[in-house]
């Protein structure tokens, strides 16, 4: 289980948010998903979470484009989440941004896949 960002797409230009391979799993990073997409990610592991920020300019990513940006920077078989604190601890300063967190050192309890649903019916449309 590792977080690992995809050099390939990190953000080296000439801006406040560009970085290179020094700055370890942080920094800005432009990813084209298949169906080219383009998201744009910032990544982090420090205090204790490894973090990425995902968003686009036009609207808010999908589940399919969160799905592949987790296993972008995470293994497929490594837990993230996706969270909805207090309203009182609410942070907003992207409206078309969604975020993935893992805590490091730390393993995520996962429910019983039962209670999401059936393997062995797959997907209904």
């Amino acid at each position: 289980m590792s977080f690992h960002v995809p050099e390939r797409f990190r953000f080296t230009g000439v801006h406040r948010l560009a970085s290179d391979s020094s700055w370890g799993n942080n920094g800005a990073f432009f990813c084209k998903l298949k169906h080219s997409q383009i998201v744009k990610v910032i990544a982090s592991d420090g205090l204790g979470w490894e973090h990425v920020s995902v968003s686009r300019d036009d609207r808010i990513p999908t589940w399919d484009e969160m799905c592949q940006v987790k296993s972008l920077f995470w293994d497929d078989e490594d837990a993230v989440m996706q969270l909805h604190p207090p309203q009182s601890d609410w942070v907003n300063n992207h409206s078309k941004c969604l975020h993935l967190w893992r805590p490091v050192g730390l393993e995520i309890p996962l429910p019983p896949s039962i209670l999401v649903g059936h393997k062995s019916i797959g997907v209904l449309a």
